[in-house]
């Protein structure tokens, strides 16, 4: 079970009710342990530490944050408050192939974009409990029974699904029941594209000799997007190494999806060297599957949310039912609260 946590701080805001807010995180990854690898929050925000220095971060999944005109006005409080408390701040490194818009801006998260999340579930109130992959939710006397692969069934009386929308098929229980055909049939509608993402840690000292932070690539088949995190995020330091991270295409990730992760990240090193000769050799590296990484097309008419039963109350949301972006976050927290608000 997860909340969105813009969802839970503008609950509060709106003196909703008196609440408690749990969140389970499926992460950190079983190789995230086994790599060393320190575990954050974050989701397709996820940014990675090194085992070797903490203050050595990479983002994974999202790189950037872009604000259209459009949403500078409709989301002006959310990007107001993120810029106050300096979560966020202008993206002006050079990006080589970054396509702009006119009245777009663009905004990089000096600690890592995990931090936006970190910021919201702080505000929320939220006890959040990682490693609790829910695997059923029954109905039991008025209450959803939350069931995960270790511990004990949790009961509340309103749940909130923003896991990727294949996942809220595959759960167990009274909710596969619960759930109409026509809901069904709108979930079942939901494409994802696929990535894989390879983290690289460096030692204090390293120099990667490149003009620009980030740069996108047209002409590798795996290769589409590489960065020198830190220097994107603008937070170069001479007493903490550099971070690389480099996206694979979407048509590399289908055809090695479900191959070995050590065998992909052997590959994709591999690929980066012939687009970057003589990349230092990093301390650590950390390969991440985006098995849902964007979404190609959301649920005709979901508003944002998708509401699978109304006593006891479940609503599922996230950018599943909107788009992959920031924006897209926050307009479906903001639907699932009208939903809430209707309901309570």
């Amino acid at each position: 079970m997860k909340h969105g946590s813009p969802c839970s701080r503008r609950r509060a805001e709106q003196r909703l009710p008196p609440h408690s807010c749990a969140l389970f995180e499926k992460g950190p990854h079983g190789d995230q342990i086994a790599s060393g690898l320190l575990p954050d929050h974050g989701g397709r925000m996820a940014t990675a530490r090194s085992p070797c220095n903490p203050q050595s971060t990479v983002d994974l999944g999202a790189q950037y944050i872009t604000r259209t005109p459009h949403y500078a006005k409709k989301h002006q409080s959310f990007y107001d408050e993120l810029l106050a408390h300096g979560i966020l701040k202008p993206l002006t490194s050079p990006i080589e192939g970054m396509v702009m818009k006119e009245g777009d801006c663009n905004f990089v998260a000096p600690q890592g974009l995990s931090s936006i999340v970190k910021h919201y579930l702080e505000e929320s109130g939220a006890e959040v409990s990682f490693r609790h992959r829910v695997t059923q939710i029954n109905l039991r006397n008025g209450k959803w029974e939350v069931s995960k692969e270790t511990g004990s069934p949790e009961r509340f009386d309103i749940v909130v699904l923003t896991m990727p929308v294949p996942q809220i098929l595959q759960l167990r229980g009274d909710i596969a029941n619960l759930i109409s055909e026509c809901q069904r049939q709108q979930l079942e509608s939901v494409r994802y594209s696929s990535r894989y993402a390879l983290g690289l840690f460096y030692e204090a000292g390293t120099k990667i000799d490149v003009p620009w932070a980030g740069q996108y690539i047209t002409s590798n088949p795996c290769t589409r997007f590489i960065s020198i995190d830190n220097k994107k995020r603008n937070i170069e330091s001479s007493e903490v190494g550099p971070s690389l991270v480099v996206h694979t295409t979407v048509p590399f990730a289908v055809s090695y999806l479900e191959h070995s992760t050590e065998d992909v990240r052997e590959l994709i090193y591999q690929q980066l060297e012939s687009v970057l000769p003589g990349l230092p050799q990093p301390v650590v590296t950390k390969c991440q599957k985006w098995r849902y990484s964007q979404v190609i097309s959301a649920p005709a008419n979901s508003h944002g949310q998708l509401t699978l039963h109304r006593e006891p109350f479940l609503v599922c949301g996230g950018d599943g039912f909107t788009q992959s972006n920031f924006d897209g976050c926050v307009s479906s927290a903001l639907c699932v609260l009208e939903a809430l608000k209707n309901q309570i």
